[in-house]
């Protein structure tokens, strides 16, 4: 092991050692190197004279561009623009970011927690908490309605197996106790599992209520405590689209600074939340484990995701992230998202309306949802992947299959006057197949 894997390591260790133990053996051996970037950093700091560290080429006394590059971004330093962005991220923005977790997450007042690193979007920092914390045969916990790009993340890339359970009881809850129970399960096989909480879910829409996260929260603490290593990610993607009365806030919140045996992850960022999926900008943060600060092992663990990083892209771009720190400054930010909010809830309410009128039972009804950007029908006579191609070919409406049951719609691209539109021709191609 290189020895600065192994500082890391004992960095962990002196105010956790039961973290060092959830490591997967890629997630023990990474560090961040003592190379060009360190070097660098220091010469920033120190060469006051020349620097001829890092490879970017510079031009009076600035980052070197082409004009027709920086004519439409003019309103923005070159500086912050093109050269590099750290590996962890633009400090600034990591900075803002902190603090609007913990405006947005009530619950999260007083938790510790490490500094959000910046990650390529979500997708690639749920791929950073696989290569850490996931070897082989380890189990992955989710509900049987999750996104199709965790097989690819855990399971091709990392040989994790996925554990599924039964995402909503008979009545229409959230299945709590099948959730708990199975981590019960993997737990006792290999002594780890890693809870994935898709909140608010993809692709069912579904937000639990506060009762339901409260059972959550203290059904996971109460299985770490019985000696179970857990690793518990919020993937917080669509986190603030809650549009009836659920939680309103991540279950990282609940889950910080509650046991030992369980370490709380948060995956969020500006792509859903704040309608800039081509930016790319997500975060990763580390909560507590027990009501103290763990400055060493919240350093140590920004060092690994900074390796991490360095070992696959380097850094992150470094405009959008200077893109979405203006937003976060500006006086108009919450404004314009509650503007976009109202017309999400919308067109949300507009589609249970519309199904709630009956009219369609006798081919589909709906799966529980409150929030996000989708929600899913459960057809009962025709085989989704067959309807979603004749939707196409017929109607020229697109839908996504998630198996032989279970139709996406993202109510998200739909504005409100076209939803019964839809479902009226989901209707008849669900008519056209039975005939």
């Amino acid at each position: 092991m290189n020895p600065l894997a192994q500082e890391l390591n004992e960095m962990i260790a002196e105010e956790n050692s039961t973290i060092v133990e959830m490591f997967s053996d890629l997630g023990k051996n990474i560090f961040f190197p003592k190379g060009i970037l360190t070097q660098s950093a220091e010469a920033k700091e120190k060469a006051t004279k020349y620097n001829a560290t890092i490879g970017i080429a510079t031009e009076n006394n600035g980052p070197m561009y082409l004009d027709c590059m920086y004519e439409p971004l003019k309103d923005f330093k070159p500086a912050d623009i093109f050269p590099y962005a750290p590996a962890t991220g633009k400090p600034e923005l990591r900075k803002e970011w902190k603090k609007k977790m913990f405006k947005e997450n009530p619950r999260m007042e007083g938790v510790y927690t490490s500094n959000p690193v910046v990650t390529n979007a979500l997708t690639h920092g749920l791929s950073i908490v696989a290569d850490l914390f996931v070897d082989k045969g380890d189990s992955v916990v989710l509900p049987d309605k999750f996104w199709g790009n965790y097989r690819l993340t855990y399971t091709v890339r990392r040989g994790a197996e996925i554990s599924t359970y039964n995402t909503f009881t008979p009545d229409g809850a959230f299945n709590v106790d099948a959730m708990l129970k199975k981590v019960e399960e993997c737990g006792k096989i290999n002594g780890k599992a890693v809870v994935l909480l898709n909140f608010p879910n993809n692709p069912a829409g579904y937000m639990p209520t506060v009762k339901e996260g409260e059972q959550i929260a203290d059904g996971l603490v109460k299985i770490a405590e019985s000696g179970v290593k857990i690793v518990a990610v919020t993937d917080d993607a669509y986190f603030g689209l809650f549009y009836e009365d659920t939680l309103k806030e991540s279950l990282f919140g609940y889950l910080a600074g509650r046991s030992q045996n369980l370490l709380p992850i948060k995956l969020d960022g500006a792509t859903k939340e704040e309608y800039v999926w081509g930016f790319r900008v997500g975060f990763i943060t580390f909560g507590t484990t027990s009501g103290e600060d763990m400055p060493k092992t919240f350093t140590a663990l920004e060092k690994k995701v900074g390796g991490m990083i360095r070992a696959t892209i380097s850094n992150c771009p470094h405009p959008s992230q200077t893109f979405v720190l203006r937003a976060l400054s500006h006086p108009d930010f919450y404004n314009d998202k509650q503007k976009k909010y109202d017309v999400m809830q919308k067109r949300a309410l507009k589609v249970k309306e519309v199904l709630n009128s009956g009219k369609y039972d006798d081919e589909f009804v709906y799966y529980p949802f409150n929030s996000g950007y989708f929600m899913c029908l459960e057809l009962k006579n025709v085989d989704a992947e067959k309807l979603r191609i004749h939707l196409l070919d017929k109607y020229g409406v697109g839908t996504i299959s998630v198996n032989k049951t279970d139709l996406r719609i993202a109510f998200s691209c739909l504005e409100v006057g076209e939803i019964e539109e839809l479902f009226e021709l989901i209707y008849k191609g669900c008519k056209d197949l039975n005939k």
